[in-house]
């Protein structure tokens, strides 16, 4: 199905306007399906994406900062997600050793074991939504680039 059809809407103001009205909805059809993805895990989409930034930053760890500047939502509350996922066991935060007034955040062995656990089912999951080949998929982020500019 097209997104004319999908919002029942057969004519639009320009491609444009039809482009931004379906990355809105393809976007919140994503979500969605993310959503059930990872709610089994007991994560949110978010939680998740906090998750990946401190193991790609381990075993080093990340400060708030950094991960609200590398954040995919850039609206989700970065320190109440921490705080969840600590009470979680999931991350631990310390006192930054180079500035006091700093907090450090570290992901956890357990969170790195789910992490783990959930790699392996992602992949499984995402070929479960894959309708484009390789080569479109690569198209498509090159256009997406291209229209943020």
């Amino acid at each position: 199905m097209g997104i004319s059809e999908d919002i029942k809407q057969p004519v639009f103001k320009s491609e444009l306007n039809k482009a931004v009205i379906n990355i809105i909805y393809t976007n919140s059809w994503l979500n969605q399906k993310q959503i059930a993805f990872f709610k089994p895990h007991g994560l949110t989409t978010a939680q998740y994406n906090i998750l990946r930034i401190l193991r790609g930053q381990f075993p080093n760890p990340a400060t708030v900062n950094l991960l609200i500047e590398r954040m995919l939502d850039k609206s989700s509350n970065a320190s109440r997600i921490v705080d969840k996922l600590e009470s979680k066991g999931l991350v631990a935060r310390k006192q930054c050793a180079n500035d006091r007034r700093a907090v450090d955040v570290l992901i956890t062995q357990a969170g790195l074991d789910l992490l783990g656990q959930i790699d392996d089912e992602l992949k499984k999951w995402e070929e479960t939504i894959r309708n484009l080949s390789e080569e479109e998929c690569a198209q498509l982020n090159m256009l997406l680039d291209k229209m943020r500019g």
